[in-house]
């Protein structure tokens, strides 16, 4: 959890926390970590009386339903079956979607060679200076000598 927060922000959490808490924050780190220490040894009894339960060792990890299923439900032929089909799947859309990047580089490459106003690719005139974009046509609504 803290591993996305850099040092100034952890530092602007523990002044939030001392504003918001004053003289109680070692209480109040105190009962969180108290807290945290219980959810830990709830989970542990409860992994612990399921394993009982089952008949097999189930760690806290297991508990996710993946993890669960493919350790203790599937054997490995069972879970190489249930990945054979999907595999040729997973391996024709990776190949789509390089395809695709591939493609986007090239459009990419070839609107670099365009000029900044996207209107064609940019021809140098005399000097080597690309040539200045054509000014746009005036609208006759706005015109001083229309009438």
């Amino acid at each position: 959890m803290l591993d996305n927060l850099n040092w100034w922000e952890i530092g602007a959490l523990l002044l939030l926390a001392l504003l918001i808490f004053g003289d109680r924050l070692p209480q109040v780190i105190s009962d969180g970590l108290r807290m945290v220490r219980n959810l830990r040894n709830m989970a542990q009894n409860a992994t612990g009386d399921l394993s009982r339960e089952l008949g097999t060792d189930i760690q806290l990890q297991d508990l996710h339903p993946k993890a669960f299923i493919r350790k203790h439900l599937l054997s490995e032929e069972d879970e190489q079956a249930l990945r054979k089909p999907l595999q040729g799947v997973y391996d024709n859309l990776r190949a789509d979607v390089t395809g695709v990047h591939n493609d986007l580089k090239d459009v990419a490459a070839a609107a670099d060679i365009r000029s900044p106003n996207g209107r064609g690719p940019a021809t140098p005139a005399a000097g080597g200076v690309p040539a200045a974009p054509a000014p746009a046509p005036r609208s006759h609504a706005y015109d001083d000598d229309a009438t």
